[in-house]
């Protein structure tokens, strides 16, 4: 009985904070009385702290399972380079030496290429295509069945930083010849894309890509979007400033759990897991879309030269992108297996929204001035 009315005062707390119930429907909460065991993690993240929105989701998700087991539960974000290297998150988790952390999915390509699918691939899906994929299209259960196997990890979607800008460059990009021998930092399956095109492709930390434009080891980049750029000062180091990004239309953030450490927890505590990392995915999203417009108005005031990718580089990028889930396919099992039912699920969501919301966007957007 103890454990049921834990259950149904997490639940409250959940619904009470989204704003879905009345106070007349809340409970105390039985935190101190549950029965429950306390238990203290850490997590490992690859952002700095200074970014205070992407950093934030792994906040936003552990506060609120604080908030959800009557502080019974407490996750300790760290941020990157504390517990792990930025781009090693997962190594950590799956050996056990971290029970969890907060990172993107594409950094791990090396290990498989179908773990792009957690974060995004080169046109694939925007937010809320990607939302509706893995919550409703059968995609976080086959990244779940992917994670368990290969990794002895569990992850769920905890964050999403809406459409990406096109990444910062020292000079500018117009036809696909401009982008021979250009060195830049891209992650993902997005680099692998651009390698294709002639870019020399590197993956470094968000916090070192400052001093990589700025002394020439790199000639572009690419990070979030302009209220993270601003904040990593991209704009003093490179003049064009390009979009759309193609390669992230709609990005992922996932907290990853030790498997076993995950097969530990009381089912009460799986769920706080589950409603926590909905909200920090619902949350980021909210927060970058209200402030990367006032952001970017900023930017260009500063000198920056926005810019759009040609025609000719879009498309040459998008044919290189699925000349390149191809070669995976025939090689990759894992990788055939998700990318045949994400794209079946790209087609379709691509169709209706093309008829509801890109038509509305259309007509609205063209009013706008540049």
């Amino acid at each position: 009985m103890q454990r049921k009315h834990f259950v149904q005062t997490a639940i409250a707390s959940t619904l009470t904070g989204a704003g879905l119930v009345s106070c007349r429907a809340r409970r105390k909460s039985s935190g101190s009385d549950s029965g429950l065991p306390n238990i203290t993690w850490q997590m490992a993240t690859s952002w700095p702290i200074s970014l205070d929105t992407i950093f934030g989701g792994a906040t936003t998700f552990a506060d609120r399972v604080a908030a959800i087991t009557g502080g019974k539960f407490k996750i300790t974000p760290r941020p990157a380079g504390e517990l792990a290297p930025p781009l090693e998150v997962m190594n950590v988790v799956s050996q056990g030496a971290v029970p969890c952390g907060h990172t993107a999915g594409y950094y791990y390509v090396g290990k498989t290429p179908a773990a792009a699918f957690g974060t995004s691939v080169p046109f694939g899906l925007n937010a809320q295509q990607q939302n509706a994929w893995l919550y409703e299209g059968g995609g976080l259960q086959a990244l779940q069945d992917l994670y368990k196997r290969k990794f002895g990890i569990i992850q769920f979607p905890a964050g999403n930083t809406g459409g990406q800008m096109g990444g910062w460059f020292r000079k500018e990009i117009s036809k696909i010849s401009d982008l021979q021998g250009l060195k830049m930092r891209i992650p993902g399956l997005g680099g692998q894309v651009m390698g294709k095109l002639g870019v020399t492709v590197q993956t470094i930390p968000g916090s070192e890509i400052f001093q990589a434009l700025q002394t020439g080891a790199i000639d572009a980049a690419e990070w979030v979007g302009p209220y993270d750029d601003e904040k990593l000062g991209l704009n003093r180091v490179a003049e064009y400033y390009y979009y759309p990004g193609w390669w992230e239309p709609g990005p992922t953030l996932e907290i990853q759990i030790n498997l076993k450490e995950w097969q530990k927890l009381p089912p009460e505590y799986q769920a706080a897991i589950r409603a926590a990392a909905f909200e920090a995915n619902v949350t980021m999203l909210a927060r970058y879309d209200a402030r990367n417009n006032e952001a970017l108005q900023r930017l260009i005031k500063s000198g920056v030269k926005l810019r759009s990718y040609s025609p000719e580089i879009l498309a040459a990028a998008e044919q290189a992108s699925f000349e390149l889930y191809d070669q995976f396919s025939a090689k990759d099992a894992d990788f055939k297996l998700i990318f045949g039912q994400w794209k079946q699920f790209r087609d379709r969501v691509y169709a209706w929204n093309n008829i509801n919301s890109a038509s509305f966007d259309r007509y609205s957007y063209a009013k706008l001035k540049s």
